[in-house]
């Protein structure tokens, strides 16, 4: 497995495998999975050389970080790279109050409070050591702190001025302390993302689903700020939720809900480009984002060991520049993203 070393404080830094694991799918994402298929797909992924784990108390409900957690234990802390996320709570309610019900499945009957101050972002800390049982994290990830998530801009204001005010001095205490080497944002949208960095000093962005094969707009400001400030990106959702593995089929998934025509319209265009060099579309968008200088890992999950091989294989498909200058030429892909090894 490829590797790439981020070193922006010049403290060491960390080093990441180029294909990571996003954790959401071990929270019962869509459908419920047992431990020991949990444990076994985690096993798979060590299996392939992969040593970046994310994961995220919303995952369910705390389901994925205790799961990753007992596999992580039985390795040597300094033979991975593990980040979680703050900036929710969860309270004991009753079932029919559940968060993600429809969404995350056999879960403990938790709901999400959302709480981006100094407290609230300390307690969300130690809950996350709890869940793992492991004794340290090497970055922390403020979660979800966009519209897509809050509603309106109003309302995400209000947590974005609560966060900047509060969570953001306990986060870069944590970093100052050495309880964590990096800071960042596990958001939605690059704008977001780039509020933050103009506002803060943060290493690293997980940016998901907004830097991928169907779409490039961070590349109008967001991207170009993070190579001027050394800032290292985790790209999540590379298949933009699904539907750059599954094609344009019935019932496609962009941004966890059905693709509407026109997305899928785009992506039949893009996956025709791609047949004609008998390249798999989820090859082209797993690859994809790894030309970009600023892109230390790429994490798409998965919830069976199949899933887990195949991204292993299509990171390691061969995707002939042809194929990308097509979708240049055709107006599928932006001319100013970078499609040579950087």
């Amino acid at each position: 497995m490829k590797t790439r070393h981020w070193d922006r404080r010049g403290d060491g830094g960390l080093t990441f495998t180029e294909l990571g694991f996003g954790t959401a799918p071990l929270g019962n994402l869509y459908q419920a999975i047992t431990d020991e298929e949990a444990a076994a797909v985690l096993d798979a992924a060590w299996q392939y050389g992969i040593r970046y784990f994310d994961t995220a108390p919303l995952y369910g409900l705390g389901l994925a970080e205790r799961r990753v957690g007992r596999f992580l234990a039985t390795k040597q802390r300094k033979d991975f790279v593990v980040s979680t996320k703050v900036g929710r709570l969860l309270k004991v309610c009753r079932p029919e109050q559940r968060t993600g019900i429809g969404k995350f499945f056999d879960t403990p009957n938790r709901r999400e409070v959302f709480d981006y101050s100094y407290d609230g972002i300390m307690r969300s800390f130690e809950a996350s050591f709890e869940r793992t049982g492991l004794d340290s994290f090497d970055i922390l990830f403020v979660h979800d702190l966009d519209v897509f998530n809050h509603g309106t801009p109003a309302a995400c204001d209000h947590y974005v001025e609560q966060f900047m005010s509060g969570g953001y001095q306990a986060m870069t205490s944590l970093r100052d302390q050495g309880v964590v080497k990096a800071i960042g944002g596990g958001i939605n949208e690059w704008e977001m993302c780039q509020t933050l960095a103009e506002r803060g000093d943060f290493d690293l962005f997980l940016l998901a689903g907004r830097y991928t094969l169907l779409e490039q707009e961070a590349l109008e400001s967001f991207l170009p700020l993070c190579v001027a400030r050394n800032i290292g990106i985790v790209l999540g959702g590379p298949y933009n939720s699904g539907i750059l593995a599954t094609g344009p089929v019935a019932g496609a998934q962009y941004n966890y809900s059905d693709a509407p025509s026109h997305i899928l319209d785009k992506v039949g265009r893009i996956e025709h480009v791609c047949l004609k060099y008998n390249v798999a579309l989820s090859d082209a968008a797993l690859n994809f984002p790894l030309f970009h200088p600023a892109v230390v890992s790429i994490i798409p999950g998965g919830q069976s060991i199949d899933q887990v091989a195949s991204n292993e294989r299509g990171r390691n498909t061969h995707i002939p520049h042809e194929l990308w200058e097509d979708l240049k030429s055709l107006g599928l892909m932006r001319g100013d993203a970078p499609v040579g090894e950087s």
